[in-house]
């Protein structure tokens, strides 16, 4: 009896994981050309999702950002970013304006997103499943990193300043990628 209720409770835990994973993929998000995306297309991929700012003192991480995804794209590694405006309004401009600044400015080619909200009740869907799976605390400020492994769980979060180049964070790619 303690062997069948072991194997049962094994099922049920196997099948919860495989619930809240999948929850992720199930979700939608919009481009920042307006087109609507679903999280799907990342299945089986690592994901670096990033809520960005053109006017933020860490904006200068947009190059970091892109030489990851430069360095690691072609092993299944993408940079996700998200525009906000919820940190001292450093995100003010259209999802046209942030994309412009973005390509000329960084030579971004990672994909961007609709601005978004990170904090509050209006917080995005996204943001509300990286913040409740890394233990319920908010996003600090811009370019705070959550870091997907392939299978849909958030393995790691960095900080604002946990630069792109940061070692630490780097490992953290390799190990999600390997």
């Amino acid at each position: 009896m303690k062997k069948i209720f072991a194997t049962l409770l094994g099922l049920v835990s196997i099948g919860t994981t495989a619930m809240a994973d999948s929850s992720f993929y199930n979700m939608s998000v919009t481009s920042i050309d307006g087109s609507s995306q679903s999280m799907g297309q990342y299945r089986d991929k690592v994901l670096l999702i990033v809520n960005v700012a053109s006017q933020c003192g860490f904006t200068s991480q947009y190059a970091g950002l892109e030489e990851l995804y430069k360095t690691y794209k072609d092993r299944g590694f993408y940079v996700l970013g998200f525009p906000c405006n919820d940190f001292g309004q450093q995100e003010p401009g259209s999802e046209t304006e942030i994309k412009s600044f973005c390509t000329n400015k960084f030579g971004v080619t990672f994909p961007l997103f609709s601005k978004v909200r990170v904090l509050g009740q209006e917080r995005a869907p996204i943001y509300d499943y990286l913040i409740r799976s890394t233990g319920g605390a908010d996003v600090g400020w811009n370019f705070e990193k959550f870091l997907v492994n392939r299978s849909g769980k958030v393995v790691e979060r960095f900080g604002s300043n946990v630069r792109p180049s940061d070692e630490s964070l780097k490992a953290a790619i390799e190990k999600a990628l390997s």
